[in-house]
């Protein structure tokens, strides 16, 4: 073993010793660098080694998986963008913040609370230098032209502001460098959200000096849709990923020079729309632009992991890849191109179906994960927090990550000291809850909560409240089992009230 390895002597968190032996004095030890890539609406069945019948080709997303662990019972903590961001840097479910449902836009305010502990503050307590390069989607507190406002504090609800009150010469008063980040290069929302611009450490690097109209092909949100808003000089739809690869890199060949291991955060922007592949990938799948768009993306990934092989990096650096949620992929799109981006889970993103939230997470960090490994455990993007703590040997408070378990044991194969939460939640973009415990899943609701028609469904009389299935015999979620099983609803609802209740589920 090499002395630059790591030698975990616990996960702290859980209280969880891990016979971990190492040949390496401790004195020689390092903490390992950590890398977190962060797709968006990328779908279970878009990726092939999770979908052999992939219309789509991912080359250097497989061989992550084939180098580490593959977890095929993984899910976002909501079916939409902001509360599962929100989630994975608090480990706090986003239902518990001034958002419970919903997503924040371009110009909303800050949703992190002050001085909540997320993965940055935490990790660069420990030590490590810290970065954010691209979709940030969590809110900003834009400073206002009336100086008044700026200190008038935040109300209960987050506030969407109205750009004419913004003074863009000045930075954000809230945002990542609030938040624990050392270093900030981002998009403010969504690819198809104004403003359209980069901000690099809350200040703008070109002015917000025009207009885009907007593009609504056929008047569907999906394809090359935007929607009309300022937009800066700088801003190219098109290169908006590959400006995020470039920073990235550059950041991560800087840090290679230091002593201090390094938390990059790389949340791409895509495949969210628009579906605007550069000219060399257009065609090169069987799955239309937005197959173009995943092939291209997985391009960019293949940058990134070449860039840490080259600088001898990769030893040392602890890998995550996933998806925020579900992919934005309708039925018409499965019938003209033969290709389930859920592959055989029900729904899209927004839904409580499966096909919502089940996404896939990858693991790589040599000589520590088993490569080509894989976990059918249920787990939720909420672990980060608590999987850091082990992985620096830090026990968090009380009041850090409430909703965050550690996976460690399973990513050290110690499968036997995992603690199994009692229960995981995840809900739809419109506030429906899912329970998940075991094979059980109880949806809180009718209707698929989210894009799916019917999204609300109020029961009659003699039909069920909600939707209760069982995801080892039927994975697909085809048949409800909430009337034959009154128990296991009660039961089910009864965790989903403690978790409210408490304010934690850890």
């Amino acid at each position: 073993m090499k002395p630059t390895q790591i030698l975990i002597t616990g996960i702290l968190s859980s209280g969880i010793c891990l016979p971990f032996a190492s040949d390496a004095k401790p004195k020689l030890n390092k903490l390992p660098n950590i890398v977190y890539i962060l797709t968006d609406d990328l779908g279970y069945g878009d990726v092939s080694v999770y979908n052999p019948e992939s219309k789509i080709s991912t080359p250097n997303i497989d061989r992550l998986a084939s180098q580490g662990i593959r977890f095929t019972d993984a899910h976002s903590p909501s079916a939409v963008c902001t509360p599962t961001r929100y989630g994975i840097l608090t480990g706090r479910y986003a239902w518990r913040s001034r958002l419970p449902v919903g997503v924040t836009r371009g110009y909303s305010q800050s949703l992190i609370e002050k001085d909540r502990t997320t993965v940055a503050s935490f990790l660069k307590k420990s030590g490590y230098t810290t970065a954010v390069v691209g979709k940030w989607h969590l809110g900003l507190d834009w400073a206002l032209k009336n100086r008044e406002q700026n200190s008038a504090g935040k109300t209960s609800e987050i506030k969407e502001i109205d750009p004419e009150l913004i003074d863009f010469s000045l930075p954000p008063t809230d945002g990542p460098l609030n938040h624990g980040f050392d270093y900030s290069y981002i998009l403010p929302a969504s690819l198809d959200m104004p403003p359209y611009c980069y901000l690099e450490n809350h200040k703008l690097t070109a002015p917000l000096s025009e207009q885009s109209p907007g593009s609504n092909p056929a008047n569907e949100t999906t394809g090359a849709f935007w929607r009309e808003g300022l937009m800066a000089k700088d801003y190219e739809f098109e290169q908006v990923t590959p400006t995020f690869t470039q920073k990235a890199i550059s950041f991560i060949r800087e840090q290679s020079a230091g002593k201090k291991p390094f938390f990059l955060y790389l949340p791409f922007p895509s495949p969210h729309t628009p579906w605007l592949p550069l000219p060399e990938y257009r065609g090169t799948s069987k799955a239309g632009d937005y197959g173009d768009f995943v092939q291209m993306v997985d391009t960019e990934v293949g940058k990134v992991l070449k860039t840490l092989t080259e600088l001898g990096l990769d030893e040392n650096t602890i890998v995550f890849f996933t998806s925020d949620n579900g992919p934005f992929w309708r039925s018409p799109f499965i019938e003209e191109f033969n290709h389930r981006a859920a592959s055989i889970y029900r729904g899209m993103k927004a839904d409580a179906f499966e096909g919502g939230h089940r996404i896939p997470f990858i693991v790589r960090w040599p000589d520590k994960i088993e490569a080509g490994s894989q976990s059918a455990e249920t787990i939720s993007l909420t672990n980060l927090l608590a999987t850091c703590s082990g992985i620096v040997n830090q026990k968090l408070a009380k009041n850090e990550g409430e909703d965050s378990h550690s996976i460690l044991p399973l990513l050290l194969g110690n499968t036997k000291e995992y603690i199994r939460p009692q229960a995981l939640i995840q809900h739809s973009s419109r506030g429906i809850f899912v329970v998940r415990q075991g094979d059980w899943k109880l949806i809180n609701g009718l209707g698929s909560g989210g894009f799916t028609k019917p999204e609300t469904v109020q029961p009659k009389d003699v039909e069920a409240a909600g939707q209760l299935y069982n995801l080892k015999d039927d994975p697909s979620e085809t048949a409800n089992l909430y009337h034959q099983n009154p128990e296991k609803v009660k039961k089910l609802n009864a965790i989903l009230l403690k978790f409210q209740e408490t304010g934690r589920s850890r």
